[in-house]
């Protein structure tokens, strides 16, 4: 049986390797597309080795991953490190400038559907306003800094720092910034 040969000049084929790495996430194409900010179809045909990642596209992956950029383009499986520190530019963040939050994800992607952690800021009127999760999903929030407003059905509390309040999330709900000051908050997101 022959080995293949693969030519000194081609580009790694990542498709594999993201796909691994996804997979032992928990992930679905969904979920990846969501918080990476690159489109489905894209992500299937990255897998598929039909095409190849552009720098800006293998960066926003490796860093929804929650890996170095090289560990996208190696075949090679790593050991696993006994700690891992992730660094501030490689915490996958969605920013969400139009309606005046950034959500920083710290819980690790293989997590994601059973516990999830954010980091939250709030620009002084800003929200983030999420529609209702699987039945039984809960919140937990807890202000760092500034003062915020929930809102879950038609039932509203203010959160003052160092509050935390808890509640179902499976109905729509809103987080806003109701101060004159950027506010921070820990988000738990704990899915039934």
């Amino acid at each position: 049986m022959k080995t293949p040969v693969v030519p000194i000049n081609s580009p790694p084929e990542v498709g594999a390797t993201l796909q691994r790495l996804r997979l032992a996430r928990g992930l679905t194409l969904e979920d990846l597309s969501r918080i990476a900010g690159v489109s489905k179809s894209m992500l299937s045909q990255i897998e598929r080795e039909k095409a190849n990642p552009t720098i800006a596209i293998t960066w926003r992956l490796s860093n929804a991953l929650g890996v170095a950029i090289g560990e996208l383009l190696t075949a090679e499986t790593r050991e696993v490190e006994p700690i891992r520190v992730l660094e501030a530019h490689e915490t996958p963040t969605l920013p969400g400038m139009h309606a005046g939050y950034v959500l920083r994800i710290l819980g690790p992607m293989d997590l994601a559907g059973k516990y999830e952690w954010y980091e939250l800021t709030l620009a002084p009127g800003g929200e983030l306003a999420s529609q209702a999760h699987d039945p039984g999903t809960g919140e937990h929030l807890t202000v760092l800094h500034g003062a915020l407003e929930v809102e879950v059905g038609t039932v509203k509390k203010k959160i003052k720092i160092g509050a935390t309040a808890r509640y179902l999330a499976d109905q729509n709900h809103v987080i806003r910034n109701v101060g004159k000051t950027e506010a921070k908050a820990l988000l738990v997101v704990v899915h039934r």
